[in-house]
């Protein structure tokens, strides 16, 4: 199989509650020959309706710290006061049998494996506002307004980081977000670059700019 037949390896970050996973089940789900999205381990505890072996390998924080060990990872981080971190083997068994492989990761994990494997696309999701953000975080249910307010504020944080990634994505409307992401690596993967320009993190600083500014507003409470 040659080089242009293989699939290349993507990450996918965000904010929290933005809507990443959401858009990496559909985006399987619609171009399931394509993709395959690479299972990450955590030591946190599984929320309603994840499945053990298809959205994380929950493990212990020992076993974890042994994978650590034996060298069983490609990256892994510590966030929000867990560990995440990315399988290797599996990775590399779906690049070599010609499907591009996603990583759902954080800004920390996405950033070692560009340094690791440089030809990684990284790809940034974003929702519409600071406010739609908080919106979003609420509507899931599961954290508590300390949580939601953490999060908010890590959001500041990772704003900083944009501009280390290659392309952004706003989760304004889901079926559009999905037809983005997967045009934007289907032309990285063949080339076709002219074709996603406006996509490029660098064509889009002035929105990445203003959503940089209010996060950092809302958070105050402005």
């Amino acid at each position: 199989m040659s080089e242009k037949q293989k699939g290349i390896l993507v990450v996918v970050s965000g904010f929290s509650g933005v809507g990443k996973g959401t858009i990496m089940k559909k985006l399987l789900n619609d171009y399931k020959e394509d993709y395959a999205l690479s299972v990450s381990a955590t030591t946190r505890s599984p929320r309603a309706g994840e499945i053990h072996g298809q959205s994380y390998f929950f493990v212990s924080k020992e076993k974890f710290e042994d994978m650590i060990k034996e060298n069983e990872l490609i990256e892994y981080a510590q966030y929000v006061g867990n560990y995440y971190g990315t399988p290797k083997e599996y990775v590399f068994e779906q690049l070599d049998a010609g499907k591009s492989v996603i990583l759902e990761i954080e800004i920390q994990g996405a950033l070692k494996i560009k340094e690791q494997f440089p030809s990684t696309k990284l790809l940034f999701i974003t929702a519409p506002s600071a406010q739609e953000l908080k919106k979003r975080l609420e509507n899931r249910g599961t954290e508590t307004e300390d949580v939601i307010n953490f999060r908010m504020k890590r959001a500041v944080e990772e704003s900083e980081e944009i501009e280390k990634y290659d392309y952004l994505i706003c989760n304004e409307e889901i079926d559009k977000a999905v037809s983005k992401v997967h045009s934007i690596i289907q032309n990285c993967r063949f080339n076709n670059l002219d074709e996603i320009k406006q996509d490029l993190i660098i064509n889009n600083l002035e929105n990445i700019n203003q959503m940089r500014s209010d996060l950092k507003n809302f958070s105050k409470g402005e």
